[in-house]
């Protein structure tokens, strides 16, 4: 961990030997070495992310055992050896056998509380409960569902390893396991006071089961009380098609949408900051891209990026608007400012000035609805 990031630090890149500030101090590699000498690149990010991973007994990479029992629950595609654990760390080869320690119906690895309509969570100004899309059939007022509740379900578990994590207090549940709660009781909560229930963390592609069941709980409820209750996904869409598309027709059918955390376009680039060999997350996104315009005046699929400074540069976001342009241009694009977190304390904010030149890259790619969700934090 780093002291935050203060003016003039400069990192070195092990590679070519260039010094910045926005390289970051934990990948030790600039993001050009990435791309374009990746095989030189590779060890300095492989032991960064064996480093973290190990403090929290977790294996340093996807494991890929040809003997292991696979797991399939999200892209990672885990093939875990006996006694070993999954990439997420709630799956587990116990005697030759998966075991899911977390995220069945039974049993759900999470915090949950009760958040205030409006909420400024990053789809807010699209969604139906804090902005009044869609009244009066998906909200309580033209204004949203002004005096009701966010029942937002903070996941203790998540499919990848972001250094730059914005919530990685999720990772202490992890390590102790604790508290848990089953689908039944959760969906207990989500009451007359409740409007939506937002599932985020971490992140609810690693316990899809017990999301997914949760939420149809939720939602038989709200019906037979015949009252509003919309279902929302905040994740980095790295589940399984099927768990997506299950979970899709809930958030779709009840006036709810998912939210897509497109890391950065580059496979190199994911790799280096997330810790993931696979691309699911833009595979599901192009299912999720050609059901948007079935509900047009609430918006299905949303996304956003974190504009990691030096990383996700003009090269990456001008690649994910394009990709989500050709999706469809009305999906909603939020771009979030970076500030100093975690194993990325030292790297600087976001500016200004790049927050805007990549909204305007958005703008001439096509994308209609871009802006950025956080700019109080840009420097």
């Amino acid at each position: 961990m780093f002291l935050r990031h203060a003016k003039g630090w400069r990192a070195k890149c092990e590679v070519c030997g260039k010094e910045a500030e926005d390289i970051s101090a934990t990948l030790k590699v600039c993001a050009r070495c990435l791309r374009e000498r990746f095989e030189d690149a590779k060890p300095y990010i492989e032991a960064a992310h064996a480093k973290v991973r190990g403090s929290y007994g977790l294996p340093p990479r996807a494991p890929k055992d040809p003997e292991g029992v696979r797991c399939g629950g999200c892209g990672n595609d885990c093939r875990i050896p006996e006694g070993g654990k999954g990439f997420c760390g709630v799956v587990e080869n116990v005697r030759g056998k998966l075991v899911r320690k977390f995220g069945t119906p039974e049993r759900g690895l999470l915090t949950w509380y009760y958040d205030t309509l409006p909420t400024n969570c990053v789809p807010a100004e699209f969604c139906a409960g804090s902005s009044g899309a869609g009244y009066p059939k998906w909200c309580r007022t033209p204004r949203g569902d002004i005096g009701w509740n966010n029942l937002s379900i903070f996941m203790g578990s998540c499919t990848y390893s972001c250094f730059f994590c914005q919530n990685f207090s999720f990772r202490e549940l992890t390590v102790e396991g604790k508290p848990t709660i089953s689908a039944a009781e959760l969906a207990g909560k989500a009451d007359k006071s409740v409007g939506c229930a937002c599932y985020f963390g971490g992140d609810p592609a690693s316990q899809m089961p017990f999301v997914t069941t949760s939420a149809k709980l939720m939602r038989e409820i709200a019906e037979q009380e015949k009252r509003l209750l919309r279902v929302c996904l905040e994740t980095n869409l790295s589940m399984s098609l099927s768990s997506l598309k299950e979970f899709g027709e809930l958030a779709m059918e009840s006036g709810g949408g998912i939210k897509a955390d497109l890391k950065c376009w580059s496979s190199e680039i994911l790799y280096a900051l997330s810790g993931i060999e696979h691309r699911a997350a833009y595979d599901n996104f192009r299912w999720l891209g050609k059901h948007h315009h079935k509900r047009p005046e609430v918006p299905f699929a949303r996304a956003s990026t974190l504009l990691v400074p030096g990383y996700v540069d003009d090269g990456e976001i001008r690649s994910l608007a394009s990709f989500i342009a050709d999706l469809d241009p009305t999906i909603p694009y939020s771009l979030l400012a970076f500030h100093p977190l975690y194993y990325m304390e030292d790297m600087p904010y976001t500016t200004r000035e790049d927050a805007k030149r990549f909204v305007e890259i958005c703008k001439k790619e096509g994308l209609q609805k871009v802006r950025v969700g956080n700019p109080w934090l840009l420097c």
